[in-house]
């Protein structure tokens, strides 16, 4: 069995696909109207159109027991693109147990999107404020060969 992608229900397909593509900077792969791939490996469906395929059954938004997440290493940066367009953080940038820097916020659905230092920024950024790679790899949790390609 082949994994394709997740799938998001969305009461207005105009306004998420413009929020995936313009402040998250995706690029549609496939558009079939109800549906929109991305090339990311995520999809958009139109709410009502996939309650049909579910046999009329309900469909909600706004759980937030799933989340969508990606990388930029810029999180200081983007977060101040989310606040200029008015997204709804969830948090601000903060860091994690393991010094990843993110932020959540909701998409026009309540999803949950997490943006977050790749792990590679991560290492490199610990390294620069002076931590020996053995204490990144306890903190992070990361390998030894990944902090070390990280840091060649």
């Amino acid at each position: 069995m082949k994994y394709v992608c997740a799938l998001l229900a969305v009461s207005d397909m105009e306004r998420s696909r413009d929020f995936y593509t313009s402040l998250l900077g995706q690029t549609v792969k496939f558009d079939f109207g109800a549906n929109v791939s991305f090339e990311a490996g995520f999809a958009i469906h139109q709410q009502d159109h996939f309650s049909g395929l579910l046999d009329g059954r309900p469909v909600r938004t706004g759980g937030n027991d799933a989340e969508l997440y990606f990388e930029h290493d810029d999180v200081e940066g983007f977060v101040a693109k989310l606040t200029a367009a008015g997204i709804e953080l969830i948090h601000v940038a903060r860091e994690q147990p393991w010094r990843q820097l993110v932020v959540r916020f909701l998409d026009p659905d309540h999803h949950v999107i997490e943006v977050g230092e790749s792990m590679e920024h991560l290492v490199r950024r610990l390294h620069a404020t002076g931590m020996a790679p053995d204490s990144i790899c306890q903190t992070t949790g990361m390998p030894h060969d990944f902090v070390n390609a990280a840091l060649a």
